[in-house]
């Protein structure tokens, strides 16, 4: 078939159908393709919008963090502070003063204060032990608090904001007796109008201004960057290290400590200006009496009153990795650096880890903090289980959104990145109706193409069906004219007419045969095939049977074998006896084309009664058989196992289909049984009681 004219035009119809698909095909794939796009690319910017939101919450909460810290007055970095009325001179303990140091912010070391003589103090310790035992501090959360403030100064100093003596950070607490505690607590203060010294947290002896200036490089970034060098060179415990002189600013910066210019500072790096803020306060300063007058070691505190300039914190990374949060406040026209120390880690987690671990930015994004354009930290949960297939060329790893946080953390800034997309509510969707499209596109075009595979076929069985009864036609008409007319001439002599007369009858019989197959197939198509179902005895059909194929099979030269058990002979069936026996004659005329070459010239008509009340009519002949892979094929209209061109056998291939056909139309079944050697084709039909209808027999 793939060679002939039928071949050619599957090849064409192949083609056309293949196109056609890729034609529908290739646009409905770039639709989905571009409407997942559109679908991703809506997503990443329903999650950028989350990450702007989110990124707005963390700066919303820091900046109410820094305002609360802003808001705290310069007296709340020493230990005592007075409330109330003046006059009363009333003290109580800082709001820093406690201990452990708590804050909104974990990973809040402590925090410090540096006065204009450059002496660093902390409000978690009181200015001696005697205090301390004075305010009910006891010895072992003295040593603790002093630990604290050890370390605060270890860590300012090795980032060279301080100058500290070693030994001095290192010396323990003096050990007294828990007698002296309890006789010092149950001391209360007193207070007195005499002016001595204050009672602020004494430190080793001033070094210098330098201590400021320090502060100052710290906020150009400087500092930082050297003390981070400077670390990685030289070991932690270092004493020279740690004794190393910080950077000196110049006169122009320590005329400005000494007094501000106006009270609106400039931001540095050409940022807003900044408007420093004044309050009135006070502080308890103790004093000490003259020696020898009564009372001269309670230590006395008096309340003082001043007005003082409090500019913006500020915020640094130190070169050790720690935060440090600190403002410049001015009182009596001298300078104070006041603030705190952070550890970065839990302060991180806290602010931002935490937030963005309860969004769904976690699942599809990687958050990075960067301070100073050095990243500290990333976040990052596990992805979703729905996700897009992203590209790594094409979105992991993009930029999501990127901020920085409010002044004072502008070095802050949140870096978010595309891991895994996940997949949004409209990807199912989409996904599904590429499915239907594919399923729709694939089976329609096969569904398209079996449907012109078999109209092709049918072509081309139709025309080997008008060859072949043209072939059928041609042939008998022929020999008809032929011996007619020398019958009519009398050329033939009178012991041989009989055998003409015989032949031009038999090939009549075969012409009415190959007609009433046509017409009986054309009603079939048209679905008016009129048959008369009535019960008929088995026995009348075998009579009616023999009759129509004795002559038939004797003048092939085969013999006919009629047998029927007496139970089969005995049964009724409900048949219409016309297409009944045309059915047999066709199996039988079949029989004889295809065995016309075999030893043994017999054909066996049989019928038997089945166990399941059924009525088996079988013709069987002793030919080649049929093979295997053409078994079902037979049974087709049209179907021939030899080529047109080149076949042996006579007949137009509607033989077979036609006696299929009638015996589904009756309520029976047609089949196939190879016998070794031959073929056998058995008709089934239910047997009925004498006088019923269709009920079978039981």
């Amino acid at each position: 078939m793939g060679k002939g004219p039928a071949g050619r035009e599957l090849i064409r119809l192949r083609l056309l159908l293949g196109g056609f698909f890729l034609a529908l095909a290739i646009p409905t794939a770039l639709l989905v393709e571009r409407a997942n796009d559109e679908l991703k690319w809506e997503s990443m910017h329903q999650h950028r919008l989350l990450a702007e939101e989110l990124a707005g919450r963390i700066d919303r909460r820091l900046a109410q963090w820094i305002q609360t810290e802003q808001a705290r007055s310069f007296a709340d970095y020493g230990f005592l502070t007075a409330t109330g009325n003046t006059a009363a001179n009333f003290v109580q303990r800082s709001p820093l003063a406690g201990f452990p140091p708590s804050s909104a912010v974990p990973g809040l070391l402590g925090y410090f204060q540096v006065d204009a003589e450059g002496r660093f103090s902390s409000p978690v310790l009181p200015g001696s032990v005697e205090q301390a035992g004075r305010y009910g501090v006891a010895r072992e959360e003295l040593a603790q608090r002093r630990q604290l403030q050890n370390r605060l100064l270890d860590i300012l100093s090795r980032n060279r904001l301080v100058q500290a003596n070693l030994e001095e950070i290192r010396s323990p607490i003096p050990l007294r007796r828990e007698a002296d505690d309890r006789e010092a607590a149950a001391k209360p203060p007193t207070v007195t109008g005499e002016s001595r010294r204050q009672a602020e947290p004494e430190s080793p002896a001033p070094p210098s201004q330098a201590n400021q200036a320090a502060f100052d490089a710290l906020s150009s970034g400087k500092l930082a960057a050297e003390v981070k060098v400077g670390l990685a060179e030289q070991p932690r415990s270092d004493a020279a290290a740690m004794k190393t002189s910080p950077m000196v600013a110049d006169k122009k910066d320590r005329a400005e400590w000494q007094a501000p210019a106006s009270v609106v500072a400039p931001a540095p790096g050409g940022a807003p200006a900044r408007q420093l803020r004044k309050e009135k306060g006070v502080v308890p300063e103790a004093v000490e009496r003259a020696k020898g007058e009564a009372g001269a070691t309670a230590s006395p505190v008096r309340i003082t009153t001043f007005e003082s300039e409090l500019d913006d914190f500020e915020f640094s990374r130190l070169g050790s990795g720690h935060f440090v949060l600190f403002r410049k406040v001015w009182r009596d026209g001298k300078r104070y650096i006041q603030g705190l120390l952070v550890e970065p880690g839990p302060a991180l987690e806290a602010w931002i880890g935490a937030e963005f671990a309860d969004t769904a930015l976690a699942h599809m994004s990687r958050l990075t903090v960067s301070v100073g354009g050095e990243p500290l930290a990333t976040f990052r949960n596990e992805p979703s289980a729905r996700s897009y297939s992203v590209d790594p060329g094409q979105l992991q790893g993009q930029p999501l959104y990127r901020t920085r946080l409010s002044a004072p953390l502008a070095d802050v800034e949140l870096a978010f990145t595309v891991a895994d997309l996940p997949a949004g509510p409209g990807v199912a969707v989409v996904g599904l109706l590429a499915v239907v499209l594919a399923a729709v596109l694939t089976g329609g075009f096969t569904l398209m193409y079996r449907l012109g595979r078999r109209q092709i076929r049918l072509a081309r069985q139709q025309q080997d069906f008008v060859a072949a009864v043209s072939h059928e036609l041609k042939t008998p008409l022929t020999s008809i004219r032929m011996y007619g007319e020398m019958l009519k001439e009398g050329w033939v002599s009178e012991d041989k007419k009989p055998g003409y007369y015989d032949f031009i009858h038999s090939e009549a019989e075969r012409l009415s045969r190959l007609i009433a197959n046509v017409l009986q197939l054309a009603r079939m198509s048209r679905n008016n095939l009129p048959l008369e179902l009535k019960p008929v005895a088995v026995s009348e059909l075998l009579d009616s049977i023999r009759s129509k194929v004795d002559t038939a099979v004797e003048r092939a030269g085969f013999t006919l074998a009629l047998s029927a058990t007496p139970e089969a002979a005995a049964a009724t069936v409900e048949a219409d006896a016309d297409a009944f026996t045309q059915m047999v004659i066709n199996l039988v005329d079949n029989a004889l084309k295809f065995s016309a070459q075999s030893t043994t010239r017999r054909i066996e008509l049989g019928c038997s009664l089945r166990r399941n009340g059924w009525v088996v009519f079988s013709v069987r002949d002793y030919g080649p058989g049929v093979p295997k892979d053409q078994a079902r094929k037979i049974f087709q209209l049209f179907y021939r196992m030899e080529n047109e061109l080149t076949r042996q056998t006579v007949g137009t291939g509607i033989g077979l289909a036609l006696v299929q056909r009638l015996a589904q139309a009756m309520g029976g079944k047609v089949d196939l049984v190879n016998r070794e050697p031959g073929a056998e084709f058995q008709l089934a039909f239910p047997a009925v009681e004498p006088g019923s209808l269709g009920a079978p027999k039981s």
